[in-house]
């Protein structure tokens, strides 16, 4: 009997009459069937019209009869008839019900499969049976949308289905290893021995690991240029190398699918973009129905439900707060909401053994906001008003089908470590309120750290390869001393510049190196600091306790100097900038490569989706403009259309002066952030020079050239990068080596790293300026210089290669002669690669324009022929067509009279000689056929030459 079925009969015993209603809640305790389910079922009665909804509360329904006749009648209607005939219909029916038994559809329990995901549903199932090994599929969606939890349904289907032989969901998240593209390459291809310094043995990579099975590739945009390459190969031919082969070859059987963030044409590679046939794109929590919102939070309900082994009760009320409260991360947002009240609701219920309740008064006041988010959509509140009852349980053990643990999945019970401390701090006799303050603060906590993206253990980890963790935790027991005892505010950056610079002076200690003497500067400065003095001298107690050996008082006064830098004093009257860009993630990436580069705090990002009304973005932005606002104004950074006229909007709205400047680039918010930093800078003094600002390539016309030619005699210094520390010495010293790797790594051998101490930093600075151009600082303070700043800790936490190549971007400006513009219109190799990546879909644009590129130099040097950057431009194009066809082995054909008239050709043989090369570097022989037809291209435009001259 279906579960509508066990309703309906239940109803048809027990309500009689219009007097004898029976509610929701006694038909689920009667019959055995969770409340929501049993509502959802007497919703579809009522609509069918075979019960009745009476007014009053609670709810009472009762059976409308005369329809409930009628129905049965009808279902009666197909026994009718000879008796055999009633049999094989019986037969028939069973066999189906047998077969669609049988049917497995992995999709079946996704919420949405019929609704908001039909569609998409629909994708990957085509991108799964499409004969004769599928299609390559790939997964876009905002942070939190369930692309890894759609990527695990792909994969169960497929396994259901027998599409794949080999059980096994492989997941890689190249976001893990962005920063290091070596580590990335052999974890997915795996790598031989002696491959890079610690491969001391043959390893195999996740493709083979994969191989049979389903390898799923999350945030695949921070797969580098190469690795793309490497997979694309992969999906060609099914065949792979691992890291350091050159010869061998492995094969593997692997279905792929990615995801990503980020909009495909832009952060992939159009080669790879151009293999995946099928792009599956998944809503935002804001575009699924009402319906399937209310079935998203019962379903995260009960896996809270099922660890705590409790009902959870809530009204409708706290329902709507949590649907409201999804305002960015979507569904994944939901969860960490949800998993938040409900810890704070198991704490409050830990005296009832059956139930927890939610109650509206406790939520945090985040989640609280939700309710009246979600009044200000008064379309979507009716729609979710009628699928609510006034108050919703959820059991434990429900079967809902619930979603496999996934990366918003906590990896510890959180119920057990409440429960747990609150049975400690109550026997130290800590009342109720206190331990429940005490808890839900390690509650919030426990939740932010793990739901944050770049959270600290990663960075103490970094902090560990170059300190001893020994050393670490003596700076955590001085930040406690500071913070507790002295009272002392220090920056987040603590732990990182202190643990350095004590590390720098143990080792000083330790190899027996003099100590630093005290400069009369040093005592003059510190001085002026008798506070840090003081405290200066409890920490030299506290190593000295430590480390059993005296610490001299010069080391003292560095302390003082480092206390001094470290001190959390928040400048005032910083300009505020807010990014606001069309897209669900525009604005949202360019502030987040500026904040990691530059280490800003006076910035902010609004996402603008194309459908979102202008109403609502002008509220989003003023809402961003005030928090962001530090009294001294806000500049509004917009792409297009209606956001470019809000600033008389935003100033009248939020009281905040605002200028907008529109058609916004990432280099522009870069500006904007590194002139905003400038102390003493205003909104108009920035507003004025940012709408002069044209990036950071340009270009020079005849006019302007004496004037560059002088500017480019004064930027002849060596470039350097300056480290600054408290002494500039031992603890710069380790960050010049960081950055020194790093330049090494990234093959930059033109920048020079200088360290310099605090004390006398501006005239140390003055003086390096003299012989050096600084490209950018780092260390413990922002010298406020008109360069990128990056902090240590973002430093250690890898921003350094993001670093050297924002330095690369800025101050690699290419001087272009003026012929060149007037003649070739910059079509240089950079422009060859665009038609290249256009045109093509075999070739590698990057890698091929410069050795074609090179192909063209070749020809040109030993044919002593004058080549414009135009000719050679189109020599590459038709040189990439003999490729490719090569390739895929459709290459052109000639007459044996032509093969033969153009070996005479006096280019003949340095056309050969030239194609030896690309055999050599490529491993590719062109046809005496591609041959000729080159010779033809030098004579065609030797012609044209003769033709003009004349």
């Amino acid at each position: 009997m279906s579960r509508r079925e066990k309703v309906l009969t239940y109803m048809e015993k027990h309500a009689l009459s219009m007097d004898q209603g029976v509610t929701t809640s006694e038909i689920s305790e009667a019959i055995g069937v969770l409340r929501p389910n049993v509502s959802k079922e007497l919703n579809q009665l009522v609509r069918e019209g075979r019960i009745k909804k009476l007014n009053g509360r609670p709810v009472h329904y009762v059976v409308n009869h005369a329809v409930g006749k009628r129905k049965i009648k009808m279902e009666q209607k197909p026994n009718i008839g000879f008796a055999g005939d009633a049999r094989i219909s019986d037969h028939n029916i069973k066999e189906k019900s047998a077969a669609h038994k049988n049917e497995v559809d992995a999709f079946e329990n996704m919420i949405g499969n019929r609704d908001s995901l039909k569609n998409q549903v629909e994708q990957a199932k085509a991108a799964l049976l499409y004969p004769p090994h599928g299609l390559n599929t790939l997964i876009i969606g905002p942070t939190g949308s369930g692309k890894t939890y759609f990527a695990n349904k792909m994969y169960h289907f497929a396994l259901d289905k027998e599409i794949i032989s080999k059980k096994g969901f492989t997941t890689f998240n190249c976001a893990d290893y962005a920063h290091n593209p070596q580590l990335l390459m052999s974890h997915l291809f795996g790598y031989v021995k002696g491959a890079f310094t610690g491969a001391n043995s043959d390893k195999d990579g996740l493709i083979q690991e994969a191989d049979g099975g389903m390898l799923f590739l999350d945030e695949v945009h921070r797969l580098p240029p190469e690795g793309q390459e490497m997979i694309f190969y992969f999906m060609d031919h099914g065949t792979y190398s691992r890291l350091g082969e050159t010869t061998k070859v492995h094969h593997a059987d692997v279905r792929l699918v990615y995801a990503t963030t980020e909009d495909p044409e832009s952060s992939l590679l159009q080669t790879f973009v151009r293999r995946i046939p099928i792009i599956i794109q998944l809503p935002d929590f804001k575009q699924r129905s009402a319906r399937e919102k209310l079935q998203l939070l019962e379903q995260l309900l009960t896996l809270e439900a099922n660890r705590i082994h409790k009902n959870i009760r809530l009204n409708e009320d706290v329902v709507q707060a949590l649907l409201g409260s999804v305002t960015y991360g979507n569904v994944g947002q939901l969860k960490s909401n949800i998993q938040l009240v409900c810890a704070q609701g198991f704490l409050n219920s830990m005296h009832n053994k059956n139930e927890i309740t939610l109650l509206f008064s406790q939520l945090p006041p985040n989640i609280k906001d939700g309710l009246s988010n979600l009044a200000d959509n008064r379309k979507e509140l009716g729609n979710l008003s009628r699928l609510l009852e006034p108050t919703m349980v959820i059991k434990p053990n429900a079967k809902r089908g619930l979603p496999d643990i996934d990366s918003y999945e906590l990896p510890y019970n959180l119920y057990e470590i409440i429960g747990d401390k609150a049975t400690l701090l109550k026997d130290e006799g800590l009342d109720q309120t206190a331990i429940n303050n005490f808890i839900m603060t390690d509650i919030n906590l426990h939740l932010k750290s793990f739901y944050r993206q770049g959270n600290l253990e990663k960075t103490f980890s970094s902090l560990n390869e170059i300190v001893d963790q020994e050393i670490i935790d003596l700076t955590k027991q001085i930040q406690r001393l500071l913070q507790e005892r002295e009272n002392y505010p220090v920056r987040d950056n603590f732990i990182y510049a202190m643990s350095l610079h004590i590390s720098s002076f143990i080792k000083r200690v330790q190899s027996g190196k003099p100590l630093r003497s005290i400069s009369s500067d040093l005592i003059s400065m510190v001085h002026d600091y008798p506070d840090e003095l003081k405290i200066a001298e409890h920490v030299k107690v506290l190593i000295e306790d430590h480390y059993r050996f005296p610490v001299p008082e010069s080391e003292v006064y560095y302390m003082a100097i480092l206390l001094v830098s470290l001190k959390s004093e928040p400048k005032a009257g910083k300009v505020g900038i807010v990014v606001a860009a069309h897209g669900n993630s525009t604005a949202s990436s360019m502030v987040q490569v500026v904040s990691q580069l530059l280490s800003v705090d006076n910035i902010a990002a609004y996402d603008m989706p194309l459908e979102m009304s202008p109403k609502v973005a002008l509220d989003g932005i003023a809402l961003q403009a005030k928090n962001i606002d530090q009294g001294n104004g806000v500049l509004l950074l917009v792409d297009m259309g209606s956001l470019s006229t809000f600033s008389s909007k935003l100033t009248e709205k939020t009281n905040v002066h605002v200028k907008t400047i529109d058609m916004v680039t990432t280099a522009m918010v870069l500006e904007a952030a590194r002139k905003t930093a400038l102390i003493d800078s205003d909104l108009e003094t920035v507003y004025r020079e940012l709408r002069e600002f044209n990036g950071y390539s340009r270009t020079i016309n005849k006019v302007q050239k004496k004037k560059n030619d002088v500017q480019k005699i004064s930027d002849q210094r060596e470039k350097a990068i300056i480290a600054i520390c408290s002494t500039g010495e031992g603890t710069a010293q380790r960050i010049k080596d960081l950055l020194d790797k790093i330049l090494v790594d990234n093959l930059i051998d033109d920048i020079t790293v200088i360290t310099v101490s605090v004390v006398n930093m501006k005239e140390q600075i003055a003086k390096i300026q003299q012989k050096y151009q600084i490209v950018a600082t780092t260390g413990v303070v922002n010298p406020q210089l008109a360069v990128p700043f990056v902090s240590l800790e973002n430093l250690l936490q890898g921003g350094g290669e993001s670093f050297v190549s924002l330095i690369e971007e800025i101050n690699n400006h290419t001087v272009r002669e003026a012929e060149a513009l007037e003649h070739s219109e910059l079509l240089t190799e950079e422009m060859s690669q665009n038609y290249l990546g256009q045109y093509f879909t075999f070739i590698n644009p990057e890698k091929i324009a410069k050795i074609l590129w090179s192909y063209c130099d070749f020809i040109q040097q030993r044919s002593k022929l004058n080549m414009s950057n135009a000719f050679k431009v189109s020599l590459i194009m038709h040189m990439a067509g003999a490729i490719e066809r090569y390739l895929t082995r459709s290459e052109m054909n000639v007459d044996d009279d032509q093969l033969a008239s153009v070996r005479l050709e006096k280019l003949y043989p340095i056309v050969k000689q030239a194609n030896k090369v690309l055999h050599d570097t490529i491993n590719i022989d062109l046809s005496e056929a591609e041959v000729y037809y080159i010779v033809e291209i030098f004579n065609t435009e030797k012609e044209k030459n003769d033709t003009q001259n004349k």
